[in-house]
């Protein structure tokens, strides 16, 4: 058991508007199960590229310990080879039987390690080097993020067997894998940073009754500011009043004063001008007080989305539909239903067909979702059609995979528009101007709701390749949300998202309730936006 000891760390990316962190201290434990939160471009992946020495920082980080990272970078030239072929080389010190023994503990066959590692699917290419990380000795493990994309089952296997290991830092935005992995937080919160005890849970319990009790004390103050600012403007208007009535006075109506009176209404004065300086250092006192109280409460904008309303209560349909690759079905005498209202959860294991539905479903409807279509709806029968009927006008070749094969029905209504996230962000190249400009999107609006999704003001104008995989989300649920649809189909959309970000989605969702068709593994959401499921097997 050792300690990291992080004091006075300020750092700056070259070229950058302004530092990530700037005077920090903190320490945590070698031997703590520690869970790491913060808003998406707060500085989270930075972070572990300082304790990996990657960058350079002021200040200092001081540990004994050794690190070691997830994921392990592996380039494309290795896809073919089998992952014992290059295993010391991802991590010279590690034994091959030791990889075995933490592969059994993730219900993994040790035959994985010798299949070309471009065959495996994103859950046992997770689950492999998890088991590489953890299968060396005396490494505090920095874990990125490790549940993106994996499908339920897998992240159910990642979830349990890190409930069974420590000494690691987990970036995660998964609730649920927080509160059954973790023992300790760290948080990034907006001006400061904070290590408490607990999993996310607790935190979040301790966080709502902290941000109340701090509104309660800036209300406090707020009141006694104002109450306090009355006061010595009275004080005021008194000093100012007697101060006049120095030089002169009315012999009629103050028949009673004497030259004499002059330097008892100078003291009166400058008594009274006194209490107002009290007043002052009292309301200064005051607002240093309230100054700090309110920075670090997390506030979401309310996001707004404008759901169409459609003429038809059955939006998409689908009967006896058959899907698949070249010999192999994906979906067979698949009957399925959407209607006006609902917001339904496609559930299943990586694989199994959920995203090629959903892009059926995007070529059903056509280009643009309007009433162009010759005809209200769009059938696969397995003969060929018209192009402007069909939802595969002919057999469509995709990149690495056997002919498209769909037979069957599949049904959208006339003039459905449809407002999709894909589960992809590469494409997100260049300016958000030109990405406004390409998608025919209101700029100013497309930035405010970006701005509401917190992404920061100095980013507005930067390159989308230079967003993080969060910032990166974010543009595309903004988009979605400015595209008035009748329906709103969202594949994976919280993948790298915040937490604070996602709690933000689920409470827009539920109060504007649009139609929905999305796939996302947060059991959080699911249990609150989902009003049902639909199980592939």
């Amino acid at each position: 058991m050792s300690k990291i000891s992080v004091s006075n760390l300020t750092f700056c990316y070259e070229g950058g508007f302004e530092n990530i962190f700037e005077q920090v201290s903190f320490y945590i434990d070698t031997d703590w199960k520690l869970g790491f939160i913060g808003r998406n471009g707060k500085g989270k992946t930075t972070f572990l590229n300082l304790l990996l020495g990657k960058y350079e920082y002021s200040g200092s980080i001081q540990s004994s310990a050794a690190f070691d990272y997830f994921p392990y970078q592996i380039g494309k030239e290795r896809l073919a080879a089998c992952m014992s072929d290059f295993l010391y080389e991802l991590a010279p010190d590690c034994e091959e039987w030791r990889v075995i023994m933490e592969m059994e503990k993730m219900k993994m066959d040790a035959e994985l390690l010798y299949r070309p590692f471009g065959t495996l699917s994103h859950g046992e290419r997770t689950r492999v080097m998890l088991a590489i990380l953890f299968s060396r000795e005396n490494y505090f493990l920095l874990i990125d993020e490790p549940t993106n994309h994996l499908d339920q089952a897998s992240r159910e296997i990642v979830k349990e067997y890190l409930s069974r290991k420590k000494g690691f830092l987990l970036v995660s935005h998964d609730r649920d894998l927080l509160d059954a992995c973790v023992d300790h937080i760290l948080v990034l919160n907006r001006v400061s940073i904070e290590v408490q005890k607990g999993n996310f849970s607790s935190w979040w319990e301790n966080k709502e009754r902290k941000d109340a009790f701090q509104m309660a004390e800036n209300e406090k103050h707020r009141k006694e500011i104002g109450k306090l600012k009355k006061a010595a403007g009275r004080a005021r208007d008194w000093a100012d009043y007697n101060e006049s009535t120095k030089i002169g006075y009315d012999p009629i109506r103050e028949h009673d004063r004497g030259n004499g009176t002059r330097p008892y209404i100078g003291a009166k004065t400058k008594k009274m001008q006194s209490r107002v300086r009290q007043i002052e250092e009292r309301i200064g006192r005051e607002i240093e007080e309230k100054e700090g109280l309110l920075q670090d409460i997390e506030t979401p904008a309310d996001l707004k989305v404008m759901p169409a309303k459609h003429h038809k209560d059955i939006l998409v349909r689908a009967e006896k539909y058959n899907l698949g690759y070249g010999d192999r079905y994906l979906l067979r005498d698949f009957d399925f239903t959407l209607q006006q209202g609902e917001r339904v959860l496609l559930r299943g294991a990586n694989g199994c067909g959920k995203s090629s539905l959903i892009r059926a479903i995007l070529r059903a409807n056509g280009p643009a979702g309007t009433a162009e279509r010759a005809e209200d709806i769009a059938e696969v029968t397995g003969e060929p059609r018209r192009p402007e009927t069909d939802v595969m006008a002919a057999a469509e070749e995709l990149p690495g995979t056997a002919a498209l094969r769909e037979s069957g029905v599949l049904r959208t209504a006339s003039g459905l528009r449809i407002s999709y996230i894909d589960q992809d962000t590469s494409f997100l190249r260049g300016s958000l101007s030109g990405y406004c400009e390409k998608e025919e999107l209101d700029e100013s609006l497309f930035k405010a709701v970006l701005r509401q999704l917190d992404l920061e003001r100095t980013r507005l104008d930067g390159l989308m390749e230079e967003f993080s995989e969060g910032q990166k989300k974010k543009v595309l649920i903004a988009a979605s949300l400015l595209r008035q649809a009748h329906l709103y189909i969202w594949d994976e959309p919280l993948n790298y998202i915040d937490v604070f970000s996602r709690i933000q989605i689920e409470d827009l969702l539920l109060r504007y309730q649009p139609t929905m068709l999305f796939v996302e593994h947060d059991v959080r959401f699911q249990e609150k936006i989902a009003t049902r499921v639909v199980e592939f097997r």
